[in-house]
This record gives structure tokens, sequence and C-alpha cells, in this order.
């Protein structure tokens, strides 16, 4: 049975793909086995998938999603998720608190994709016209990609709002001076 999608949209949008004995994965949508970047390519695309085992049915969403996860990490180039991180999070397994993690994780990455998205487009506004553009919109695609997995505790978010028009503003001022300067 397909589920709805995060977004409430159709329930054909969730693509089903099937998990063999064998560990290849099979796209029922587009009856075609599929890799692990095939479903890493779907998430940034915005699709919204399930991972079923072939033959009892059972969801494996969960576990193909943390094997992305690992694949994405050992890759050899930049990581986002710190050894520091991975531990606390461990660490969590059998807490107390372990319940109100997940919640607490997924209200962090939303406040920390909203606040993505206004940086972007209060950077992009001040600088567009000016030399410093590339080079920033390059420096904000490098930040992002460090920061794509973590989520921000409350009282960052806090701090990054009750702080950021101050911090707009002198954004910038220093933008001027520097526009200035190489006019």
């Amino acid at each position: 049975m397909a589920k709805k999608r995060a977004s409430g949209g159709n329930p054909d949008d969730v693509v089903t793909v099937k998990k063999y004995a064998n560990r290849r994965l099979y796209d029922t949508e587009k009856s075609t086995y599929i890799t692990l970047d095939d479903l890493a390519a779907m998430i940034r695309a915005g699709r919204e998938f399930e991972v079923v085992d072939a033959k009892t049915g059972d969801d494996l969403t969960r576990s193909v999603l943390g094997q992305i996860i690992m694949e994405e990490e050992s890759r050899g180039g930049p990581t986002m998720l710190p050894a520091g991180f991975l531990r606390q999070l461990i660490g969590l397994y059998g807490d107390s608190m372990q319940s109100v993690v997940p919640g607490y994780l997924d209200a962090s990455m939303a406040m920390f994709r909203k606040n993505r998205e206004q940086f972007r487009t209060t950077v992009g506004a001040a600088l567009s016209g000016t030399p410093f553009a590339d080079l920033s919109r390059r420096n904000i695609e490098m930040f992002e990609a460090a920061t794509r997995s973590f989520g921000v505790t409350a009282e960052q978010a806090d701090d990054v709002n009750d702080g950021k028009d101050a911090e707009i503003a002198r954004l910038k001022a220093e933008l001027a001076a520097l526009k200035r300067k190489s006019d």
C-alpha cells in the first residue's frame, strides 16, 4: 500500500522500491533495477519512496536511508556527520529522552532549511551585480553541502533569528564598502 507524501500529495507520488535477498533494488515505477545512488538522486529531486522487502513486504526504508548516508559519508570527500555528533546520537539510544529525539531532529532540520532559504535569498539580493556574487554563491553552496544533515538547536535558532537583522545590516555595509573599493 502506497503512503501519502509528507507534503500531502497523491499516494501515487510515492515510488515503491522492492529490495530482494540478493540486495538488489527494483523501482516498480520505472520497472528497472536501481542503486543507492539512484535513490539518493530521487531524494535530491524531492521524490518520495518506500523500500519494502520483496518477499515479506516489511518496510526497509529507514535501513536503506541509513545505507545511503553511510555510503555518502565514506566517499572520501567532505563529510557532514562528525564523529562527535554520531557518538552523541548513539549515546541517546536507550536514554529516557530517546523518544523525543526524532521529533526534535525533524523540527531542527525544518528550521535549518527555512533559515537556509532566507539566508540564500538575502545574500543573493545583497550581492547581485557585484564582483563578489559568484564567489558568494560558491561559498553558500559549500556551506550548504557541509551542513545539509545537521539540525539546529532551539537555542542556536533563537540566536540566529535574534541576530539575523543586525548581521544582515553589517554584511550589507561591508558589501557596500567592498563595492565602493572595487569601483
